[in-house]
């Protein structure tokens, strides 16, 4: 996926812009709080259609202006994406001339990872952070996986809201939440299988990127843990029905899926150094990237598809490397991981990529062997 051309007016600092892009590096150098990352964000909201950092579409707006638009012009999706925002309206967004209807059908295609300090929240946070991260990789090569993770959601919201709702009645509507239940476990149980297809797929990709940055030294892996590995879901439902009346939630099912993330025999949280955390996060969302680049986009897919074993997704057709986003990676890396980093990107394994930092010098090195690179002067939201 390449994407030639950027169009950004009213998003958050930049006022107006007018970009074009090499195909495989693009830097943005400039001081903190510049504008840098927001041109990273402008780009991700035309993947995903939402900002990375902002739930409220409305704050992505410049202060003191009524409207915002980013368009983006690629060269595999052989159109135009756009998005505009209106204070007070609902958003929209465009492919070529033609409005989604519902803005899930557009995840997939413009594949797109991102790598940011904020991915410190897979090992700090809670579980919901690190679902989070698998299900936005699998949806965007499997409608279906998003289409049914939605459907499940709406479902468990629905459960949740009965047994609050009956949490002091003298007697509770069993069969309205087993109404719910016989909804939720096929959707369930496809979860858990592209969960557990994708994680056996993705952590030999994984632990090679993490040797080829830290040169071997480290022994990482990933371990997926969900209660439907061990247990019946249905079955389960009926043994803790007392108990999530009393938690006023649910307390069964892939929503309480999880991913320990390990270095050696340890959990990376509690033994991982800074700069251990920082490779291991790296290794990840790179790994991320190339593993998406063995499918067709999601907007290919004509139907469900399911997972493939390992041999299989070297022979897909019509693959697409994704946009791969790199804001300010290099901090708490020693000089020999970043080295190593850089040799990665600009291989021909990586697609286009977009890369900020405070230090020229990190970018200087980046680009000796690509003489097409472009730097861009961020300063004040004006892109140079």
């Amino acid at each position: 996926m390449i994407l030639h051309h950027l169009t950004i007016l009213n998003y958050k600092n930049i006022r107006e812009a007018d970009l074009r892009f090499a195909d495989k590096l693009n830097c943005f150098v400039g001081l903190n709080g510049q504008g840098k990352t927001n041109v990273l964000d402008a780009i991700y909201l035309l993947s995903f259609t939402k900002s990375a950092y902002n739930a409220i579409d409305s704050l992505n707006i410049t202060h003191e202006e009524n409207m915002c638009m980013v368009q983006g012009d690629y060269r595999q999706a052989d159109t135009l994406i756009t998005c505009g925002l209106k204070r007070g309206q609902k958003k929209q967004f465009r492919r070529g001339k033609t409005d989604y209807k519902r803005m899930v059908d557009h995840i997939g295609v413009i594949p797109l990872v991102m790598v940011s300090p904020r991915d410190s929240g897979l090992i700090e946070d809670g579980s919901d952070e690190r679902r989070r991260f698998m299900d936005m990789v699998i949806s965007q090569r499997n409608k279906t996986y998003l289409e049914h993770l939605t459907v499940y959601n709406d479902l468990l919201k629905q459960r949740n809201a009965l047994l609050k709702k009956y949490a002091d009645a003298p007697l509770f509507p069993w069969e309205m939440a087993e109404v719910y239940e016989a909804q939720m476990i096929p959707l369930a149980q496809y979860i858990y299988h592209e969960r557990t297809a994708f994680i056996e797929q993705f952590i030999p990709i994984f632990q090679d990127l993490h040797k080829a940055i830290c040169g071997g030294n480290e022994t990482v892996s990933l371990q997926y843990i969900s209660q439907l590995q061990d247990r019946d879901l249905a079955e389960a439902y009926q043994r803790t029905r007392e108990r999530d009346l009393i938690l006023g939630w649910t307390s069964q099912g892939i929503h309480k899926d999880d991913i320990q993330m390990l270095l050696g025999s340890y959990s990376l949280k509690q033994v991982a150094s800074q700069g251990q955390q920082k490779t291991y996060l790296l290794a990840m969302k790179l790994a991320q990237a190339l593993y998406l680049s063995q499918f067709p986009q999601a907007s290919q897919f004509p139907q469900a598809k399911q997972s493939l074993p390992t041999d299989d997704m070297q022979a897909m057709p019509n693959t697409c490397k994704p946009i791969l986003l790199l804001d300010d990676i290099f901090d708490k890396l020693d000089s020999t991981r970043v080295e190593r980093i850089v040799e990665l990107v600009n291989s021909d394994r990586f697609g286009q990529i977009f890369i900020t930092d405070t230090d020229r010098q990190h970018l200087t090195d980046i680009l000796q062997p690509n003489p097409e690179a472009i730097i861009f002067h961020v300063e004040n939201g004006v892109i140079q």
